[in-house]
């Protein structure tokens, strides 16, 4: 039996939107590392501030995101004290649906990757909504970089 192919170490500058955070020592578990429930806050942290950030104009009126998966791929531990960067890249625009590639990275290393899925809906209907083509030009500058690993 073959052992399971290694996925490859995501590179922090494929995602053009980044943040800095802290782990917190209220993200730990009993284990003193970060728990695995933490990261899909770390993870919502990205996506929420890059759509919700009237700048960006990523959020029309009457509209809103919801997410509809979230797949985590769990690299390493991670300890507190400490700082993250968050990194973001939008990897699929459907009609009505955006994913993102996400990475949580601390002192250099990715400690954790995630593929989620967000789709418009109306805030009223809570019905799944078109993408205008103003969203999807305004989501472009966020697009997932593909360089690859050296």
């Amino acid at each position: 039996m073959n052992a399971p192919a290694r996925s490859p170490q995501p590179l922090l500058e494929n995602y053009p939107y980044r943040l800095t955070d802290n782990v917190r020592f209220a993200d730990l578990d009993p284990n003193q590392h970060v728990n695995n429930a933490v990261y899909a806050s770390y993870f919502e942290t990205s996506r929420v501030m890059l759509v919700k950030d009237l700048r960006n104009g990523l959020m029309p009126t009457g509209l809103s995101w919801v997410l509809v998966r979230l797949d985590i791929h769990y690299r390493a531990e991670l300890h507190w004290p400490g700082t993250i960067e968050l990194g973001l890249g939008v990897s699929k625009l459907g009609r009505t649906s955006a994913t993102f590639s996400q990475v949580v990275f601390s002192e250099g290393k990715c400690v954790a990757s995630a593929t989620s899925t967000t789709v418009m809906v109306g805030l009223e209907s809570r019905a799944p909504t078109a993408i205008s083509d103003e969203v999807i030009a305004r989501f472009q500058p966020w697009m997932l970089r593909e360089t690859m690993a050296p």
